[in-house]
């Protein structure tokens, strides 16, 4: 009998994705990962936009002469490697094997500084050298037609590494308590994240809840570096377990020699938001949670935006809007808009615009559809049906793709609501708001918010206010525009559900 038969006897629990992974691996010399993989489509996708941008300046602008066009073509080629090596440093190639949820919007930014300095040293170099002077118009047009290109190059890449299984990374979970089977349950919540999650590890389990009771047990703590080995894990979660402080720090020195991407849920979990700040006395790690009060010059950064693009909203999507307008009045009877009283910001009730999806009686009919609320086993306080039969057929749509909520800009202009922000709540919602979640109101509701882009009517009601308040604590400008940017491919994973 050999050190690994028990294990061994334990790998029949693992489900038939695990199993088609695994095989797929081990069929081919060298098995590729999610890193290997996107590294090089990034790579791609940097260079091809760098090239797309550099003929759209030369067919927009052009160049005097052939001998300055050839010049050209050498700095380009010259600059890419520069360009690869300046991405490298800044972590352009490396945030999708150790970020589960990273995205082309995480990096905006910093394809934007990294052209905007590139683009400009260039400039100042060839005219310190008087190498050559290129046109000011053609300078400008290749930086933002670099941005979008790259941008867009790198959005396309990932989405088609997305759907490779050399992207998807199997994961164990250390700690099968109630905090590990909630970090199982947001994954499995989004395949974009492309984890393949393979089991648990804890010696002392609780009974799995509703929607994990497939992922097994697969040992306990002792044998997590033998089953990191067995089915080719490429990431492990610390999610809280009863094991020792010393074993638990041992293993997590073990796995680092393994190569495997490690994630430590930290204490304290509730209230860390992902933008909170780190840093160090003597060595020692301390995160750092700001004031939850937002300073004036902040208040008035985002009235500002919000400003900006509901103005904007409204003008390009007017020929919509009265579309919808008139689809929503021929297809049943009743008024255009629907018109409810939400809970606005310091508790200040406001009246919330939508284009009415539900027949005219729709109040009235819902306490008799309460016993199919989705909600209902395991918390009763929102009310989310599907296939809700109040729903009109042009309703219908219009819930699909969030077309519903476009009236919501009106509210924004009036200062009601924001761009982003916490879950507007219907009053009878709201009510079961207590003690410190109505600090998730010290910000006007949002139009769109981290509910929205993160699962909808999929997350639970304690959920919601759980995110609304580490959005509220730990706002910044970024992170509004990074959720602005990611609603968009949100509504097309998940049906509206307002």
């Amino acid at each position: 009998m050999t050190l690994h038969e028990p294990i061994l006897a334990r790998v029949p629990l693992i489900d038939d994705r695990t199993r088609e992974i695994l095989d797929r691996r081990r069929s081919v010399a060298t098995p590729r990962r999610r890193g290997w993989l996107v590294r090089r489509l990034l790579l791609l996708a940097d260079v091809f936009g760098l090239a797309v941008a550099f003929l759209a300046a030369e067919w927009f602008v052009g160049s005097g002469t052939q001998g300055e066009t050839v010049r050209e073509t050498v700095l380009v080629v010259l600059a890419i490697p520069t360009w690869v090596i300046a991405a490298k440093v800044n972590k352009l190639y490396d945030g999708d094997e150790e970020r589960a949820d990273h995205s082309t919007v995480d990096e905006f930014v910093a394809v934007f500084n990294l052209i905007t300095l590139g683009t400009w040293l260039f400039f100042v170099a060839l005219h310190v050298t008087g190498f050559w002077q290129p046109p000011l118009a053609k300078l400008v047009l290749f930086w933002a037609a670099a941005i979008f290109c790259i941008v867009l190059s790198r959005a396309l890449a990932r989405g088609y590494c997305r759907r490779q299984i050399e992207y998807v990374q199997n994961a164990i979970i250390v700690g099968a308590g109630n905090v590990g089977q909630l970090v199982a349950r947001k994954m499995l919540q989004h395949k974009e994240y492309g984890i393949n999650i393979v089991g648990f590890v804890d010696a002392s389990p609780r009974e799995p809840k509703l929607g994990i009771e497939h992922i097994p047990l697969l040992g306990e703590l002792d044998d997590l570096t033998t089953l990191v080995e067995l089915l080719d894990v490429e990431r492990v979660v610390f999610a809280f377990s009863n094991d020792s402080h010393i074993d638990m720090l041992r293993l997590i020195r073990e796995l680092k020699d393994q190569n495997v991407q490690i994630d430590i849920v930290p204490r304290l979990f509730e209230v860390i938001g992902p933008n909170v700040g780190v840093h160090t006395v003597e060595g020692m790690a301390l995160i750092g949670l700001p004031a939850l009060d937002l300073s004036r010059s902040s208040k008035l950064l985002k009235r500002a935006v919000d400003l900006v693009f509901a103005s904007a909203g409204l003008i390009v999507f007017s020929p919509l809007l009265l579309l919808i307008a008139l689809a929503v009045r021929r297809s049943s009877p009743g008024p255009v808009f629907f018109k409810q009283v939400r809970m606005g910001e310091r508790d200040r009730p406001f009246k919330m615009f939508k284009f009415r999806t539900m027949v005219r009686d729709a109040e009235e009919m819902k306490s008799n559809l309460l016993p199919f609320n989705k909600h209902r086993t395991n918390d009763g306080r929102m009310f989310k049906m599907a296939n809700d039969p109040r729903i009109t057929r042009v309703g219908r749509v219009l819930r699909r793709y969030s077309l519903d909520e476009l009236p919501q800009l009106v509210n924004v202009l009036r200062g009601e609501m924001s761009m982003v922000g916490p879950r507007p709540l219907v009053l009878d919602e709201d009510r079961f708001v207590r003690a410190w979640g109505r600090e998730r109101l010290s910000l006007k509701p949002g139009v769109t918010g981290p509910w929205q882009v993160l699962g909808a009517s999929e997350i639970p009601f304690e959920e919601m206010v759980k995110l609304d308040y580490l959005y509220v604590t730990g706002w910044s400008l970024i992170n509004d525009l990074k959720l602005v940017f990611r609603t968009i491919p949100a509504i097309f994973r998940t049906r509206s559900a307002y």
